[in-house]
């Protein structure tokens, strides 16, 4: 049998004469991120320029969504417009219709039944554990994390399931309208709402040993995307966004509005690593900042449902009457907190029923306007970390 006989080359080297050596030329490169990609939370396209890796401009386009829903508000009354509210941010239609609602009465005149006022804030707090709720699980999606996503629809269902009993909708609910409340809640409604009460608040300690404090969620969000406290404020970003920035700003508490005066609850704020148990990773206005805001916001709106319900007195749903009613010559601005930050409805009445002007401004359209600031010179795959921790609807920001 023949011997195989395996030859060895030596190691070949190649001496380049450092004078001969040109400089790295690299090419940019303008990547289309959208208007459908799936980590793009909505129709949003994001045009960004690159260097290799590197993002050197990040440039949202926003519009593709836009239905005319101010305009739309100037040729209804009122009451008919409060459906068009809900498709605005239909993951908070609840606060939506709240925002309107409270504008109109301002201006009217209307003066909302104390039970009404009540039944809002438990809807309007549900709504935002709703809605933070899809941007916990659909962040976990973003960050490449599916079993978050599991959890947080399984707890979202017991939510819709009470809305559903209230108004049998579940998504845009109409609910929250001119002078109170759509419809009385029903008769078992604060008993199974304490059930779920008493079901949700332990869950939330199993979404941070899940996800919050999961190494590699940490790596992929802490001290990505940070935004300072001046730059919160002087790109009028609001709730999580400028929170997680450690600005303490919250209408609820800074500017009262219905009853929330009466409610004893916190403002979550970002914090540095090391402190209160958060990873020392995590800077003060980082992607993980601004999420961690939203999971203990929902544990604050717990407690805002809690005494709500404790306090809640008998009485009507709705004042006596809601159509037809003449808005006086005069104009209005509310603004409320919604989950994504301050929703406001600017109203100017003609002596009619029918507004003569409305406009919106949409926490999200604010928010989203700082994404070219902060996404210079991070990675590519940090952009959907990014827009993922904004926490944007596109319903809202193109209305």
């Amino acid at each position: 049998m023949a011997e195989t006989v395996i030859e060895t080359q030596p190691d070949l080297h190649f001496d380049v004469d450092p004078s001969q050596q040109g400089d790295l030329r690299t090419e940019e490169m303008l990547v289309n991120m959208g208007p459908q990609h799936p980590a793009t939370h909505g129709v949003l396209r994001v045009v960004l320029r690159t260097d290799g890796e590197l993002v050197l401009e990040s440039v949202p386009h926003v519009g593709y969504l836009h239905r005319c829903a101010e305009k739309i508000g100037e040729n209804l009354q009122p009451y008919q417009y409060i459906p068009y509210t809900d498709r605005m941010d239909y993951l908070a239609g609840m606060n939506n219709n709240q925002a309107f609602a409270i504008a109109i009465e301002e201006l009217a005149g209307i003066e909302v039944p104390e039970r009404a006022k009540y039944i809002r804030v438990i809807f309007a707090e549900l709504n935002r554990i709703a809605s933070h709720l899809v941007a916990f699980g659909t962040y976990g999606l973003d960050m490449g994390a599916f079993t978050p996503f599991l959890y947080s629809f399984r707890e979202r269902e017991m939510i819709l399931d009470l809305f559903e009993s209230a108004c049998g909708a579940r998504l845009t609910y109409s609910y929250i309208t001119v002078g109170g409340v759509h419809e009385e809640m029903p008769d078992s409604f604060l008993d199974v709402l304490h059930e779920f009460l008493d079901y949700f608040e332990p869950k939330i300690d199993e979404y941070n040993q899940l996800l919050s404090y999961n190494h590699i969620f940490v790596k992929r969000t802490a001290n990505v995307g940070v935004i300072s406290a001046a730059d919160a404020i002087a790109w009028g970003l609001t709730g999580p966004c400028i929170r997680g920035s450690g600005v303490r700003w919250d209408l609820r508490k800074s500017t009262p509005y219905e009853i929330y005066d009466r409610f004893d609850f916190g403002v979550p704020i970002g914090h540095p690593g090391g402190t209160e148990g958060i990873p020392n990773a995590v800077v003060v206005g980082d992607c993980w900042s601004r999420y961690f805001v939203r999971v203990c916001e929902m544990q604050e709106s717990c407690r805002i449902i809690r005494q709500a319900m404790a306090q809640i007195p008998e009485g009507e749903f709705t004042a006596a009457k809601v159509k037809n009613i003449k808005l006086p010559d005069d104009e209005v601005y509310v603004e409320i907190e919604n989950p994504r930050g301050q929703l406001g409805f600017y109203v100017r009445g003609d002596g009619s029923a029918i507004p003569a002007r409305v406009k919106a401004r949409g926490p999200s359209f604010c928010n989203i306007s700082i994404l070219n600031h902060i996404g210079r010179g991070c990675l590519l795959a940090d952009i959907p970390a990014i827009i993922g921790s904004v926490d944007i609807v596109m319903g809202e920001v193109d209305r």
